[in-house]
């Protein structure tokens, strides 16, 4: 079992004083239930889990929601006396959806009692059923595939380090930035679904990872049957596979399916939506926080649920991710905003959701790959593969929008420097002045922090906007 910083987030939880059921959500196959393992046991807690999926019947009891009859016929599922300590584990929740109910008794009733549900398909389960979630009486923890850093953790820890610790007032010796772009690469093939992070670091084989690869695609793949009637599966295996292949692109539903009518295959996108194989990057017009608060969703582009799968599914073996940086591969620069879209999405422990900016014209659009908000400052963010790129759209989201610091991933060492950007516009002469904080691909997880530092000390740029 490898270590995911989710840990951390555990032991707060379980230490509260007033601790309500934890639901922890996220895709089929992303570690929920080795998670919640290792915590019980590194924790040194006995861990009482029942699997829902194999005991669906015990809906019925679920629906009483006589807490005494509901731990009865759990102790004697479990076989073990729940109530005399440990973590109540109720995994597949969603395959007993008045389970999802009884939580708010588990609160009021058994506050003293820990207890922890996972599953992957809960937003199924609502739709399916008239009663509410019981809002404030739960607590949601979000888990995505693994990121790059706990990547690094089971792989080279000391390279985990390095990231962790920088500062922008010191250089990466370029002998570990160099080392960090190796693995960087290593993890655009492996990718953050924890089978396969686990295969490689127990085998140093690609192609065993390969093999896991295809074993979770299948997977998916026949799970579709579980949330979408016959007719559509066809239709959602289409979509599965042609998500990774238009990366970075705003979804064109003829792309896809030109025989199929825009509304199934817009439906069959919300279906894997749901169940988070992929993630909705919406158009906002970016004009104040909140952002989503802005967004147009009709203009949208789609990131998969995680690089590893998106390049197996796309065909892409090893040899082809070494040369990314030499070659022009027309999806060379949409793996990159898959892995920076992947991490940002995951960034914050709520719903996956992330926005982007687009203006369209007449004769060539501009557009911002990604944009965040960090209390009032609004952050565009543009992605690069290799080490050049222009800043043409960062410049003109900049005048557009009064922005006061931008963000660029590429392979460059971390830099920040002002940018001054003199261009015409009808009503004459516009200058866009704004600081940029250039980042490599393999500090992505950073961001956050370091943004925060440069609004801290009041390096932001011209002053936050207001």
């Amino acid at each position: 079992m490898m270590h995911r910083f989710s840990e951390a987030y555990f032991k707060r939880w379980f230490a509260k004083t007033r601790r309500k059921p934890l639901v922890l959500r996220g895709a089929r196959q992303v570690g929920k239930s080795t998670l919640v393992r290792r915590f019980a046991l590194k924790n040194h807690l006995p861990l009482h889990e029942i699997n829902l999926e194999r005991h669906m019947g015990m809906d019925d009891t679920f629906k009483t929601l006589d807490m005494d009859q509901i731990i009865r016929e759990l102790e004697g599922v479990i076989g073990a006396n729940v109530r005399k300590g440990g973590v109540l584990f109720l995994d597949e929740i969603q395959a007993t959806p008045h389970a999802l109910q009884s939580l708010r008794y588990f609160y009021e009733e058994r506050p003293n009692l820990p207890v922890i549900a996972a599953g992957s398909l809960l937003e199924f389960t609502l739709s399916d059923h008239p009663f509410s979630m019981p809002v404030g009486r739960i607590e949601y923890h979000h888990l995505g595939p693994m990121s790059f850093k706990e990547f690094l953790h089971a792989l080279d820890p000391e390279l985990e380090r390095h990231i962790s610790a920088h500062t922008l007032d010191k250089d990466i010796p370029g002998s570990v930035h160099e080392k960090l772009k190796i693995r960087q690469r290593e993890y655009l093939f492996t990718g953050g679904m924890p089978e396969a992070v686990l295969a490689y670091k127990e085998t140093g084989s690609l192609t065993e990872v390969s093999e896991v690869h295809r074993s979770i695609s299948e997977t998916y793949q026949d799970d579709f049957s579980k949330y979408a009637r016959h007719r559509e599966l066809a239709l959602m295996q289409r979509v599965f596979t042609s998500i990774p292949r238009m990366l970075g692109k705003k979804v064109k539903y003829s792309n896809i399916a030109r025989e199929q009518r825009s509304k199934e295959t817009k439906a069959v996108i919300e279906l894997l939506t749901k169940a988070r194989v992929c993630h909705a990057v919406c158009h906002s017009h970016c004009s104040g926080v909140p952002l989503y608060a802005d967004i147009n969703e009709k203009s949208y582009k789609l990131l998969f649920m995680d690089v590893g799968l998106a390049n197996h599914i796309c065909g892409n073996d090893w040899i082809t991710i070494q040369s990314f940086v030499e070659s022009e591969l027309v999806n060379e620069g949409a793996m990159a905003e898959q892995f920076v879209g992947q991490h940002l999405i995951h960034m914050r422990n709520e719903a996956p959701r992330l926005c982007y900016w687009l203006r369209e014209g007449k004769t060539a659009n501009a557009e911002v790959d990604y944009v965040l908000s960090r209390g009032n400052l609004i952050l565009p963010i543009e992605v690069k593969a290799g080490k050049s790129g222009s800043l043409k759209y960062l410049q003109q989201f900049a005048l557009q929008k009064n922005a006061t610091l931008t963000a660029r991933f590429d392979l460059n060492m971390p830099s920040i420097q002002d940018v001054r950007h003199t261009t015409i516009t009808p009503n004459g002469r516009a200058v866009a002045a704004f600081r940029l904080l250039s980042l490599p691909l393999y500090m992505v997880e950073e961001l956050p922090r370091l943004v925060d530092r440069l609004r801290q000390r009041g390096d932001a740029g011209v002053g936050e906007r207001t």
